[in-house]
């Protein structure tokens, strides 16, 4: 074919019969490709007087102009077209009723909290709430934990630019109880908390609760009662074994761990108690007087204790789970054991 309209109007009419878009894409090659049919318009160039040389190639690359612009076009409407039929074939009717409805279940973490908080709650303890981003004197200072001290180190804690932290226990929360209200006080904190660990039994956020009782005469002795109560109940079982630890915590003194029988093992030595036949699972003691002190309470009239446990723990314990990320993998397979 010499003459470039006849070939515009060929090429043009084959573009507006062309149905698809791979059938669109031959006819790009075989009309503009480097072998096709304006390819070989252009190379006959030279064999044409030199008097018609400017007027042919004008024309050729008009046509080239038209066949590209009508390519354009077609593939426009073909790609439209596709979408269209695509959004009909998947639309989906919302008036139509659910299917695989499944009834829905508390997080295992969700479910230790409120047994925890209910426990507490039917032994006459408050549960009080407070900010997860703290300062350093609610989260270290007021709670005479030196400023040299490990737990105020980068590697442990989670600074903020503004000289804030996110807290790394529920313990500010009980100094701004004592700010707020003059003893006698008797609350819980539960809440999230953070700190740098990642691994089985640790992550960077988890679930502590921790208890205050600050009244006159308060005794070592009732923390005991108040625990060992919990911890039986907690897990079901009157003869519970549980003991008490020396140990040491800044705020308060003495200290101690507090322990129990292996509920995996019944106390006769397995893996998750080291063959101990011992489970470490909170920590506690009578509160400092530097606390006291440090939030306008009496420590010659007023005396307390404290205690903490992590939730994570407590549950891997009643649910007899081995890995501490289960719980935060939102694997369905593992949740709806819970519902």
């Amino acid at each position: 074919m010499t003459d470039p309209q006849q070939l515009t109007d060929q090429a043009q009419t084959a573009i507006a019969a062309c149905g698809d878009e791979v059938t669109l894409e031959q006819l790009r090659v075989r009309f503009l490709g480097q072998k096709g049919a304006v390819a070989e318009l252009l190379r006959s160039l030279p064999e044409l007087p030199a008097s018609q040389r400017r007027d042919f190639g004008k024309a050729v690359n008009d046509a080239k102009s038209a066949i590209d612009k009508a390519l354009t076009e077609r593939r426009e409407l073909l790609h439209q077209a596709a979408l269209t039929a695509r959004l009909q074939a998947e639309r989906v009717d919302v008036t139509l009723p659910g299917r695989g409805e499944e009834p829905g279940g508390l997080h295992p973490i969700s479910r230790t909290l409120m047994r925890i908080e209910a426990l507490f709650r039917g032994i006459g303890f408050d549960v009080e709430e407070g900010p997860e981003i703290e300062d350093d004197f609610h989260n270290f200072g007021a709670l005479n934990i030196p400023a040299d001290h490990p737990a105020r180190a980068m590697h442990d804690t989670f600074y903020l630019p503004s000289g804030l932290l996110l807290r790394t226990h529920t313990s500010p929360v009980q100094i701004r109880a004592l700010q707020r209200q003059a003893p006698p006080v008797q609350l819980i904190a539960p809440g999230r908390v953070y700190r740098r660990d990642s691994d089985l039994t640790h992550t960077p956020m988890f679930h502590q609760v921790e208890g205050l009782m600050v009244d006159e005469g308060v005794s070592f002795a009732h923390l005991k009662g108040v625990l060992v109560d919990f911890l039986r109940r907690f897990f079901d079982r009157d003869d519970l074994p549980i003991r008490f630890r020396p140990s040491f915590f800044p705020f308060t003194e003495p200290s101690a761990e507090a322990d129990i029988g292996c509920v995996i093992c019944q106390g006769e030595g397995c893996r998750v108690c080291k063959h101990t036949g011992w489970l470490e699972v909170l920590g506690c003691g009578m509160v400092h007087p530097n606390v006291l002190r440090n939030v306008g309470v009496d420590a010659e009239r007023y005396t307390g204790f404290a205690f903490g446990m992590g939730v994570e723990r407590l549950a891997m314990l009643q649910y007899r789970i081995g890995d501490l990320r289960l719980f935060f993998d939102n694997d369905l397979r593992f949740l709806r054991q819970f519902r």
